[in-house]
């Protein structure tokens, strides 16, 4: 179908009154179609799975490197052979690191729990003790920081998520004279979902700021460490090493997991910090845990081998994902470049794609493609409380389908766009 040439928003009422029929004829046709396609959630798809298959028949043996056997109790801060393995892969000591279960959400609430309970190694009282405590979060971001943040009352401010990471001068400026700000989210390497990568530079100026909290956290969790999609693999800045030389050694505590390394409901999850931090976290979790599953994390050892063999593990998924995210990258170029009706990013790596449409159009391209039988993630949810003051972003994953799904996904996707932006253009 042709188009007409240059924005939309420069054509004429009788122009767009012809392109307003033209997308209701296109859109009736995919309603026709009767789609049942999914892009709602970042999920490993089962070629990616099939990947980690090895582990069903790991490990051989239970005892690990150290002559540990991992089938008793101990070892609260996970086997020593794959914590030394992610502290090279993670740019930290293996006395940073903590190895647990399988996921690093349920760290990340842990977390919080003991910082709103009983504060930090660097606070002066318990979080919950404060008048308010409120957290930075870059926008758009990651849908299930906000719901943490929202389950334990805490306030949010957002602050815009660049190419280069969070806007340092908001969040220096922010952070230097409210008390009452005690933390913040990143996503460090290929930002969910806008796949930014945050450069030395932004993570030097976060790590070394003034603030008016003496116990303020950067939560920095790097979900997406090793999900390069290009030859050309981020690497993520050395946050803990930045804040001790900037002589703020508490101030970050990492967060990673194998998630969508190996399997995603059954990997193993890492917390990393100062030596005082995982001691801080080590005694709380005391409280009501014993040891991890040991088994699982030896066989995860076993599987990796070392830290190279992770890095030619996560080759095999890049082989597998990227034609799919060099799919959405083709489909909206052709249906909307030119058309000043929507932008989108290009990531080298994670899990997913950032669009923006015409101001006021996310929640109908939304309902539409819902209607056409194509699940996205409901508009605002990378903003916190799910508002979305623009009515613009969405997010796209296009991990879990196979790529013909991905092509009809999005071809359908971009009709909807085009409809959303038809409908609000003409009036």
């Amino acid at each position: 179908m042709l188009q007409p040439s240059g924005p939309l928003s420069e054509r004429s009422h009788a122009d767009l009154h012809a392109f307003l029929d033209e997308q209701r004829s296109a859109y009736a046709a995919l309603q026709d179609v009767g789609l049942k396609l999914d892009l709602t959630r970042g999920k490993p798809s089962s070629a990616q799975l099939d990947l980690s298959d090895a582990l069903l028949s790991l490990p051989t043996g239970a005892v690990d490197a150290h002559g540990v056997d991992t089938r008793n109790y101990g070892g609260l801060e996970g086997i020593a052979e794959l914590r030394a393995m992610f502290a090279e892969l993670l740019w930290v000591e293996t006395d940073q690191i903590v190895a647990g279960g399988n996921s690093s959400l349920v760290m990340m609430r842990e977390v919080l729990t003991d910082l709103m309970l009983k504060g930090g190694v660097d606070s002066e009282r318990p979080w919950s003790a404060e008048e308010k405590v409120t957290f930075i979060c870059p926008v758009p971001g990651y849908d299930r920081h906000f719901t943490l943040l929202d389950w334990f009352g805490i306030d949010t401010i957002t602050v815009p998520m660049n190419a280069d990471g969070p806007d340092a001068d908001a969040v220096a400026a922010l952070v230097a004279s409210d008390p009452t700000i005690k933390g913040m989210w990143i996503v460090p390497t290929y930002a969910n979902p806008t796949g930014s990568v945050v450069t030395l530079e932004v993570a030097e100026r976060l790590a070394s700021m003034t603030t008016a909290a003496p116990d303020f956290k950067i939560f920095w969790d790097n979900a997406y460490a090793f999900h390069h999609l290009t030859e050309d693999e981020a690497k993520s800045a050395d946050i803990l090493s930045l804040a001790s030389a900037a002589g703020h050694p508490h101030r970050p505590i990492l967060f990673a997991s194998t998630s969508k390394i190996t399997y995603a409901g059954a990997g193993v999850a890492f917390l990393g910090g100062s030596v005082e931090t995982v001691r801080w976290y080590l005694g709380h979790l005391g409280k009501g845990a014993i040891g991890p599953d040991k088994l699982n994390q030896l066989r995860h050892a076993q599987f990796f081998g070392s830290a190279r063999g992770v890095r030619e593990h996560m080759a095999k998924h890049r082989a597998i994902i990227a034609p799919k995210f060099d799919e959405v990258d083709r489909i909206l170029s052709e249906r909307l470049g030119g058309l000043g009706i929507a932008t989108w990013t290009r990531p080298t790596g994670g899990y997913f794609v950032s669009l923006d449409v015409l101001d006021g159009t996310a929640s109908r391209v939304v309902a539409l493609a819902k209607e056409a039988g194509i699940a996205l993630t409901p508009a605002g949810a990378s903003f916190p409380g799910g508002d979305d003051p623009h009515d613009r972003n969405i997010r796209l994953a296009p991990t879990f389908p196979v790529l013909g799904e991905v092509t009809t996904a999005m071809d359908g996707v971009a009709t909807c766009v085009l409809l959303a932006a038809a409908e609000k253009l003409h009036g």
